[in-house]
């Protein structure tokens, strides 16, 4: 009997990791389904079951990490030796960083950057004794440029880039067949815009362009299975953000001071008491997708172009292959016409 993949994935309950849940299900994988919400879970649970594969609800707060080295366990007794690691897990506060507060600096950081630390040491422990699997941290083009009004998660994001870079260099170092790899995710529409904290006058938006959650899954799911590569983008504004602020960070600087407001926010005030799960989870099954539907890009033509790099190759050769051929075909018409005219002389 072929064992069955074994995937954890934190933040499963909603957005980017509720639709990674359901592209491992459709693969057929069991998975362990950590965060906090277990209305969202459960609904997670179910999906999985529904495509013939088996899931584990673990209700658990990454910011824990007694509470992570549990759930792994569990899904080692439960499910198997776990394959993959997904930290996806994350929390946010869209204000100005004059209005906020230490404690919502401290529990964003513990959510979004600690979060993979604990998930990681996890898996790890794991991983090791065994020689293999893969870990995939779901990172944000926002690890390389910040942006305004999101200060606590652009800088957890920073700080997820610099853990997972030592993690690999590690790994490397170890010659372990343990890999691990990062997704750098381009504007999401996922749920969070309407839980996440808020202090912004208007309701939050993702900074267009925008892509539902699944090209997020399916670039997750790939990296999962290709993690020798260090990072992906999915999405050409992701490029353009990470390659733009390397070449022209200071002009990225003023861009976002004019712009980097009213492109979070759109139309519509925002409510100040709605709840927000900075400290607990918005009751509800909340599922993959956000509020932006009509504005959502279901495809990448960049995530397309990382996943079919040997497809891409080899339209390149055969590019190579044809213009060396009608260079020499060129060549050899313009020396048979060159003798004719010297006969003709």
């Amino acid at each position: 009997m072929t064992k069955q993949e074994v995937v954890v994935i934190t933040g499963a309950s909603a957005g980017a990791g509720r639709a990674t849940v359901q592209e491992f299900a459709r693969h057929g994988a069991w998975i362990g389904l950590i965060a906090r919400g277990r209305d969202g879970l459960e609904g997670a649970r179910r999906e999985i079951e529904a495509a013939g594969g088996k899931a584990l609800v673990l209700p658990v707060d990454v910011a824990n990490p007694e509470q992570v080295e549990a759930a792994a366990d569990q899904v080692e007794r439960e499910l198997g030796p776990i394959d993959i690691w997904v930290n996806n897990a994350m929390t946010s506060v869209f204000s100005p960083i004059k209005q906020m507060t230490a404690a919502e600096f401290k529990r964003v950081t513990e959510v979004t950057y600690l979060g993979y630390v604990y998930g990681t040491l996890a898996a790890l422990k794991h991983m090791l004794p065994r020689d293999r699997g893969s870990i995939v941290h779901v990172g944000s083009a926002l690890a390389y440029r910040s942006i305004p009004l999101q200060a606590a998660y652009c800088a957890s994001k920073h700080a997820v880039l610099g853990f997972f870079a030592s993690l690999r260099t590690e790994l490397m170092h170890d010659h372990s067949n343990v890999h691990t790899t990062m997704v750098q995710m381009p504007a999401l529409n996922t749920p969070q815009f309407g839980w996440v904290k808020s202090r912004l006058p208007r309701k939050a938006q993702p900074v267009p362009p925008i892509f539902q959650p699944e090209v997020a899954a399916r670039a997750i799911y790939y990296a999962a299975h290709h993690p020798h590569r260090r990072e992906y983008y999915a999405g050409w504004s992701t490029v353009k953000a990470i390659f733009g602020n390397k070449l022209v960070p200071s002009l990225a600087d003023h861009y976002l001071a004019r712009a980097g407001y009213d492109s979070q926010q759109h139309d519509g005030a925002e409510d100040p008491n709605r709840p927000n799960n900075l400290y607990e989870p918005v009751a509800g099954d909340h599922g993959a997708h956000g509020q932006f539907d009509d504005r959502a890009h279901a495809r990448s033509l960049e995530l397309w172009g990382a996943t079919h790099t040997q497809l891409l190759a080899g339209f390149a050769a055969i590019g190579i292959v044809s213009i060396a051929l009608g260079a020499t075909l060129f060549s050899a018409s313009s020396s048979r016409r060159r003798q004719v005219w010297r006969r003709a002389a």
